[in-house]
This record gives C-alpha cells, sequence and structure tokens, in this order.
C-alpha cells in the first residue's frame, strides 16, 4: 500500500513539473522567435477606447537590431498619419501633415508597455512572476501584468498566439477588467530584411515634400479643368462677388490665411481636478489667426493654450526632453511639467508645476468640442 502511495505522489510530481516545464518551454519559444529576429514588421490594426468612444488606428511597426525602430498610426476616422522614429541620433515623432517633428531625448520604448512591440511583449510576460498561460484549443493565451507610467488604470494585459507561438493579437486590460486597447496583428514577418536606410528622418522629409508638391499640381490641373468649363459671364459674376468679399473681410493678400487660422470658440475640458477652477479665458491675435489661453486656479494650477495647427513651410524639428505619449487620437509631446498635441487641427499646450503626468494625460483626453466647464467656479 505504501508502494503505490508513494507511486501515486512521484506520479503527481512528474506531471506537475512536466506542466511547469510546458510552459517555460512555451515562453522560451516565443522568447528565441523575438531575440533570433534580426529586423521584423507588424502590420494590423489598433483600436483604443476613450470615454465610451473606440478610437481605430491602421499600424506598421518595423524594428532592427540595435534598438532602431519606426511606428506608424494613422488614424482611420480622419486620416491623420504620425510616425515614431528611433535611430542613432534619437526619438523622433513626426506629423507629415503639419510639417513638423519632435526630437526626443528618451528610452522609448523600453521605458513602458508597447502592445505592439515584439521585446517590449517578451518584458512584461519575463518580469511578472505570476504569468498565466492558458491552452485554448490549439492555441495560447498568455496573461501578464503591464507597466503604463502615464496610465495607472491599466494593468494586465492579454496575448494570443497560435500553436507555434506565432503572435495573433493583444488585450490590454484596466481595473475594472475592460478592454482599453486592442492590438490585432494581419502580418508578422520576422525576417522582415530590413536596414538602417530604413529608419532615417531624412525619407520621412522627402516623402512628405513630394506628397505637398503632388497635391499642388493635382489642385493646379483641377483649378485649370474647372476654369475651361466656366464661361465668360460666369467668371465675370464670380470675380466680381470675390472680389466684393475680399474687399470687405481684406486689405492684403495674408487675409485669407489668417482668416482660416481663426478657432471659432473655446475648447474646455471635462476633467479638472477637485478644488481647481478656471479663473480666467483670454484671447490674442496672433500673425496667424488667433490663440485661446485658459487659466485655472486652485489646488493644481495649471494653463492651457489652444490655437488652431499651422503647417510648417519648411520642415521643423523641436527639440523635447521628455517622452511621447499615445492619447486616443494622436500622440503627445511630454516634458516634466507641459505636455504638447495636436487633434482635429487643433494645437494644444498644456503646463503646469502641479499636475501629475497621469493628470495631464486626463485632462487632453477630456478635451472635446463642448463649451461646459466641469469645476468651474
Amino acid at each position: 500500500m505504501k508502494k503505490l502511495i508513494v507511486l501515486a505522489i512521484g506520479l503527481m510530481l512528474f506531471a506537475t513539473g512536466c506542466g511547469a516545464s510546458s510552459d517555460e518551454d512555451l515562453i522560451g519559444k516565443f522568447e528565441k522567435k523575438v531575440e533570433n529576429a534580426k529586423s521584423y514588421t507588424l502590420k494590423g490594426n489598433m483600436e483604443i477606447l476613450s470615454n465610451e468612444e473606440t478610437f481605430t488606428y491602421s499600424i506598421e511597426a518595423n524594428y532592427l537590431k540595435d534598438n532602431y525602430y519606426k511606428v506608424t498610426l494613422v488614424n482611420q476616422t480622419n486620416n491623420h498619419e504620425q510616425i515614431i522614429l528611433r535611430n542613432a541620433d534619437g526619438v523622433y515623432v513626426v506629423t507629415p501633415t503639419l510639417n513638423k517633428s519632435f526630437k526626443f531625448q528618451s528610452e522609448w520604448p523600453s521605458n513602458s508597455s508597447q502592445s505592439y512591440i515584439l521585446s517590449s511583449l517578451l518584458n512584461d510576460i519575463k518580469k511578472d512572476e505570476n504569468v498565466n498561460i492558458e491552452k485554448q484549443d490549439q492555441n495560447y493565451v498568455v496573461t501578464s501584468t503591464v507597466n503604463y507610467p502615464n496610465n495607472s488604470s491599466l494593468t494586465y494585459q492579454k496575448i494570443y498566439f497560435d500553436k507555434d507561438m506565432n503572435l495573433e493579437k493583444v488585450e490590454v486590460y484596466n481595473n475594472e477588467d475592460i478592454v482599453n486597447i486592442k492590438v490585432v496583428f494581419s502580418t508578422v514577418d520576422l525576417k522582415a530584411g530590413l536596414s538602417e536606410d530604413d529608419f532615417l528622418l531624412e525619407d520621412l522629409i522627402d516623402m512628405n515634400a513630394q506628397e505637398e508638391d503632388n497635391s499642388k499640381k493635382n489642385t493646379a490641373q483641377d483649378d485649370t479643368t474647372e476654369e475651361n468649363k466656366t464661361d465668360e459671364k460666369a467668371e465675370e459674376n464670380t470675380t466680381t462677388n470675390d472680389n466684393t468679399t475680399t474687399n470687405e473681410q481684406c486689405e492684403n493678400e495674408e487675409c485669407d490665411t489668417k482668416s482660416s487660422n481663426i478657432l471659432d470658440s473655446i475648447i474646455y475640458p471635462l476633467y479638472i481636478p477637485s478644488e481647481t477652477y478656471l479663473s480666467n479665458s483670454e484671447e490674442i491675435d496672433t500673425d496667424e489667426g488667433n490663440r485661446m489661453i485658459l487659466t485655472f486656479a486652485g489646488d493644481k494650477n495649471f494653463v492651457l493654450i489652444e490655437e488652431v495647427a499651422n503647417v510648417a513651410s519648411e520642415f521643423e524639428i523641436i527639440p523635447v526632453y521628455g517622452d511621447p505619449i499615445m492619447l486616443s487620437d494622436t500622440i503627445a509631446a511630454k516634458s516634466a511639467n507641459s505636455m504638447y498635441w495636436t487633434s482635429d487641427n487643433v494645437s494644444y499646450y498644456l503646463t503646469s508645476n502641479d499636475l501629475s503626468a497621469e493628470e495631464m494625460v486626463t485632462i487632453a483626453e477630456s478635451l472635446g468640442n463642448t463649451k461646459v466647464v466641469s469645476g468651474s467656479k
């Protein structure tokens, strides 16, 4: 009888050992894929859920060993494109439509979780002592904790693999077990054959300039075609009407540009920290349009500046001592006590010595086309 008990215990220990070894083997298999990839390309769609809204991006992430990254994000709602680039010179966030880029002295992407970068997913798995692996049919789901310094509500993620531990999907959950970020991969190419030439900032500048030239040519061709279709009488009427309007609104050629850069109304944040209120709002004229300045006072003093986003005539690089931060509908530049971002053709600048990084992000996420001021006095 004793022999049978010893044998049963031995079989149980053996089975348990095999299970643990199996989990380690699966993680090891994914780790080997990541570490053996000299370069890779990931493509897919990312959804960000915020305030009951869903923001969808097409995403392409490129990687080359020695810490080269290029992540292209295109907002599917407004076609707003931004590119996060890391090469030997630094970290950049490029916004082609504005002909601008921020340059960061940053540890991105290693300083926080990134649901579309393989090394980040692997690090999250390896750092979690209680990582869980669940088999679903022939596939595997790995659950691990995450590290989002600017959003403490994001607590864990589920990483979905096929039977060969090829990545398929990532879901990031908040502390209420609700998915806030979902990335579904359509392409995972671990032998992309990329080189340093694929991570040049100059190529992004040249590409944007070429797109602008093509746009101008197409516009000119459309204008010429439209003119040819218009008879003399229609042209005279149009010219008369245009001159009348122009004389009423403008005294020089700059007025058309300036009038298009007018922000019609203030955009207020729906979130304001407690015991903080709007103490002053001011509109000032600038050479390029107008600017709204909102001053908030109380326990958490801060200033919010808004204006229509303007396109730089020549490619502009703005140095920032901070990090790029992913908001729901754009990428922001965050420094020690300020944050800058562009959303729906409006540029925002938020500065404060009292707000935490997470509070800044919450205020930024709460901005919308509304005239309701939460916490105003």
